[in-house]
Order: structure tokens, then C-alpha cells, then sequence
């Protein structure tokens, strides 16, 4: 598997629940940030896969690239039994990724801190779906993104 990582790259922060009330709302704005960046000149987009927001953005990712072969999207997967999720969409996404790295062996309190500081780490964007919870692991990534003086995207909830 080809482990090098394009020039150009996009990931996700956000909150595994979002009200039924503000999923459209959210899945609206989620696809106006992706289509921004795609007009940036980003083409690979790296989702962590965790519910809510990441498999949001990943799905709307795996549509467009139907359209637009050049977009790719790789599965960012915190710990490996994570790959044994019965959850229909993320597995049916897995298939549409180019790339899947796990993060840690195991379930354990650093395997989400070690995908989240990679995905930082190659992406010059990140889109934050942010509900102002100054806890958390969106809130942790987008103050190591600002760290790292990446281009942070919020969306509001």
C-alpha cells in the first residue's frame, strides 16, 4: 500500500452526535467546505471514521468523487477493532477509501489522540463541525490544528 500522502490534503473534526434537527443543516454546510476546498486544489480528504461527522463527511467525499475521479479519501481508523463495526455505512465506505491506516492495536485512551495528531500532520486543512465544547477530542484537534498553523474551517452547531 502506497503510504505517501498528496500535497494537498483535507480532514474532518466533529462531534459523533448530531441533532436530528441539525443534520441537514450540517450535511449542507459539510459539502459547501468540501466543494471549497476541492476548488483550493485539494484532492485527498482523511476521515477518522468515528460516527456522526466523520462518516457524514466521508460519504459526501465518496459521492463526489464519482464525479470527480482526481478526489480521494482514506480512512483514518483509531484502533483495529474498529474495522469490526456492523455499522453498513462505514463499512460499505471502506471499500470507496485508497487508503486505511490504524492508529493503535488496541482500544485504549491514547488510540484516538495518535489518529487525531496524524491527521493533523498531513493535512493543511481542517473542517470543524463545533458545537463550542471547550473539551473533547474536536476541540483538542482544532487547537493542535491551530498549533500547527493549519487552515481551520468551522462550522458552527
Amino acid at each position: 500500500m502506497n503510504t505517501e500522502h498528496p500535497a494537498k490534503a483535507c480532514c474532518v473534526t466533529g462531534h459523533r452526535f448530531i441533532a436530528p434537527e441539525k443534520r441537514d443543516y450540517v450535511k449542507s454546510e459539510l459539502k459547501k467546505e468540501i466543494l471549497r476546498a476541492v476548488e483550493d486544489g485539494y484532492t485527498h480528504f482523511i476521515s477518522g471514521f468515528s460516527e456522526g461527522v466523520d462518516l457524514l463527511f466521508a460519504s459526501i467525499v465518496a459521492d463526489l468523487s464519482t464525479k470527480n475521479a482526481n478526489l480521494t479519501l482514506e480512512a483514518a481508523i483509531p484502533y483495529r477493532g474498529r474495522l469490526n463495526t456492523t455499522n453498513e455505512l462505514f463499512q460499505q465506505l471502506l471499500y470507496k477509501c485508497c487508503m486505511i491506516g490504524i492508529h493503535g492495536e488496541n482500544f485504549d485512551r491514547t488510540c484516538f489522540f495518535n489518529r487525531n495528531r496524524f491527521m493533523i500532520s498531513v493535512s493543511q486543512r481542517v473542517i470543524a463541525v463545533y458545537d463550542g465544547r471547550e473539551k473533547g477530542g474536536t476541540f483538542f484537534m482544532m487547537r493542535y490544528a491551530y498549533s500547527k498553523e493549519r487552515d481551520v474551517r468551522i462550522i458552527k452547531i
